[in-house]
């Protein structure tokens, strides 16, 4: 019985993952312990690798302590980056997502653009029929005419792959 109180003991009074791969005793109010859990000793030895551990202990302790957990994380992220990539870190990321961004800003502009250019053509539908609101709005590429009554109707475009400039549809009937 001894035993299995000690060792929840020492679980639950286990050292940080910064004190425990300095060997050294993890004390109240350690600067480490807050941002590098025991159960997460890769991400210290990444920072203590890349940064050095009185480098992160001058750091953690020159900024505000709600600044702090942004410092640690921004360190393990550059770190672990150093790790794999130890010439360009997170640049190599940086760069991707930039060029993600530059990619994204094209095809939203492109939409913009096809946006503004349906929009010009429902103006152009609309002031050619104001007397006619209940026209359906057709897009630009549907030619008007006029049946043997006299109303108009919307013409089917001709398509190039059937032969028939008349009538879109195959043969017979008037292509609706």
């Amino acid at each position: 019985m001894a035993s299995s109180s000690s060792s929840s003991i020492s679980s639950y009074n286990s050292p940080c993952a910064a004190c425990k791969f300095l060997r050294r005793k993890c004390m109240p109010g350690c600067v480490f312990a807050p941002y590098f859990p025991p159960e997460e000793p890769q991400k210290f030895a990444n920072v203590h690798k890349i940064f050095g551990a009185s480098n992160v202990t001058k750091l953690l302790n020159e900024i505000l302590p709600h600044q702090r957990e942004d410092a640690v994380n921004s360190l393990a992220y550059e770190a672990e980056a150093r790790v794999r990539d130890p010439v360009f870190g997170c640049v190599t990321a940086i760069s991707f997502l930039q060029r993600q961004v530059e990619r994204l800003q094209k095809e939203l502009d492109a939409a913009n653009a096809d946006l503004v250019r349906f929009a010009a053509n429902e103006y152009q539908i609309n002031s050619i029929h104001p007397q006619h609101p209940m026209i359906p709005r057709q897009p630009q590429f549907m030619g008007s005419a006029y049946n043997n009554r006299g109303y108009e109707f919307y013409q089917m475009p001709s398509f190039p792959w059937n032969g028939n400039v008349n009538n879109p549809f195959g043969s017979g009937g008037n292509g609706y």
